[in-house]
């Protein structure tokens, strides 16, 4: 009886994984993403959000030039710029983490949590360990990815593990279990243990999923869902369970200009997106109304320091019909890691190297300050450049990325680089109409050198589908009306 019993629960367990098998390799799989914005509970000037946006954008943008940290995790800064995803492990219920495509591993707050100089930020969203949780041990191959891939043999000693075990490979149980981690970013930092779970994405459930609990935070209360190139991210975890769902992702960020009640509708992520070289028509079933929707793709390149970057070749930028060349370090990433382009969903702002921002900055301003008087007080309270009054109706010159590929340039709709407010109307000044263009000098080339050459923030991202096809090794953008596609999605 007890021999039947025990055969019973196995073919169950087996069902239920070939269920959730099944699902997961003959669709993809679709998520919501709310924008931070949409759950703030108190409201900001638009003068106020540029400026944290802004601050936070140069300050993640610069950490990847301290040669001095060489434990970081491009962790967001503050509310107001980032997207975020729910998930749960084990028996826990879900958690929001910013989406992060600029880092690998998954971390969350966990009970009890102390989060120092945390006054002034969100408050947390915490997890329980479960009692399915168990430790990943120091051996293991995912402990060395937590530690900047340090020897499983030194994590090992740390763990006190015996050397003749060490010599061996045996310290693969909970009793040298891997050590905690410290990682290091722009305003805060972290300590935090490896766990493994199972990690519930309905209908999927993935066993053995590796993540990191923090009870100890430095000035960020909010976890991160890394998106990353990594062994720790979620796709590569979800590959080893179905490669259907790991091999390629896409998201596609709603339009909001800072405005929160443009970000009450979820931005879709789908796992497992793959598109077809002519992508079909979507929308209704009426061909009338169905959005053409064209993909156009760039190369991955390597980068052997920041090996988890989505990094491209950007060949130049044209102002209305004057192209302007980019600089070699933004067309390939060297040997050292230096150079190119990071798709970074975690920061808002698109940074690039001073002398080409100078460039592009002064083609912009022929063009619109001749027309508009410069908005020069503005600009220090908005971290943004140039801006200017708008007395009427502005003709703004359009703006088109080059990247590496043949036909693949892509237009920016003008709000995603130029965006217009009111301010004043404070009783102290006039309120007028401002505008300002929404790109952002990275510094110096030289001080620049073996880091990330620029940055396309997620706010030059909005208003497009952006896939990241893994399997194919390229990035992809279609212009689409990202608030209807949820619902599109979800109706077929």
């Amino acid at each position: 009886m007890k021999t039947c019993c025990i055969f019973f629960l196995y073919l169950a367990i087996i069902l239920e994984y070939c269920f959730y098998f099944s699902v997961s390799s003959s669709s993809p799989l679709l998520l919501p993403l709310s924008h931070s914005l949409s759950t703030s509970k108190h409201s900001s000037s638009p003068l106020h959000l540029l400026k944290s946006s802004s601050s936070r954008s140069c300050e993640r943008f610069r950490r990847h030039h301290k040669k001095r940290q060489q434990h970081q995790l491009p962790l967001p800064l503050s509310s107001g710029s980032d997207y975020l995803l729910s998930l749960s492990v084990g028996s826990s219920s879900s958690v929001s983490l910013y989406l992060d495509t600029g880092s690998d591993l998954v971390w969350f707050p966990c009970r009890p949590l102390t989060c120092i100089l945390c006054e002034s930020k969100p408050p947390p969203s915490l997890t329980s360990l479960s009692s399915s949780a168990t430790t990943v041990p120091c051996s293991s191959p995912s402990c060395s990815a937590a530690h900047s891939s340090l020897p499983s043999s030194d994590l090992c000693a740390i763990s006190n593990c015996p050397l003749d075990l060490i010599e061996t490979g045996e310290c693969n149980n909970s009793s040298y279990p891997c050590p905690p981690f410290y990682y290091a970013y722009g305003d805060g930092s972290l300590v935090a243990r490896l766990y493994s779970d199972s990690l519930s994405l309905p209908p999927v459930s993935v066993a053995n999923f590796t993540f990191g609990c923090a009870h100890t935070t430095l000035a960020e209360p909010i976890g991160v869902a890394g998106f990353g190139r990594g062994r720790l991210s979620v796709p590569a975890q979800l590959a080893s369970f179905a490669p259907h769902l790991g091999n390629s992702f896409s998201y596609c960020l709603v339009s909001h200009s800072f405005d929160s009640e443009r970000v009450r509708r979820p931005s879709p992520l789908i796992l497992g997106r793959f598109v077809e070289e002519k992508e079909k028509r979507v929308g209704t079933d009426d061909d009338d109304h169905k959005e053409k929707v064209e993909f156009v793709y760039t190369e991955l390149l390597d980068n052997p320091k920041h090996p988890y970057f989505y990094s491209v070749s950007l060949q130049g930028i044209s102002v209305g019909k004057r192209n302007i060349p980019a600089p070699a370090m933004l067309r390939r990433v060297d040997r050292n890691g230096g150079g190119g382009v990071v798709v970074d969903s975690g920061t808002t702002f698109t940074m690039l190297p001073a002398k080409f921002y100078n460039s592009v900055v002064e083609e912009f301003d022929s063009r619109v300050g001749r027309v508009h008087e410069r908005a020069d007080r503005v600009e220090p309270s908005s971290g943004m450049s140039p801006c200017y009054y708008l007395n009427q109706t502005v003709r703004v010159p359009a703006l088109v990325l080059h990247f590496a590929g043949i036909g693949s340039s892509v237009t920016l709709p003008r709000g995603n680089y130029f965006y217009e407010f009111m301010d004043g109307g404070d009783g102290k000044e006039e309120k007028r109409k401002v505008g300002c263009l929404m790109l952002m000098n990275g510094g110096d080339e030289s001080e620049l050198r073996g880091g990330t050459g620029a940055i396309l923030g997620n706010y030059q991202q909005q208003g497009f589908e952006v896939v990241y096809d893994l399997l194919n090794r390229r990035v992809g953008f279609a212009k689409r009306k990202c608030a209807s596609y949820w619902d599109s999605l979800n109706q077929s």
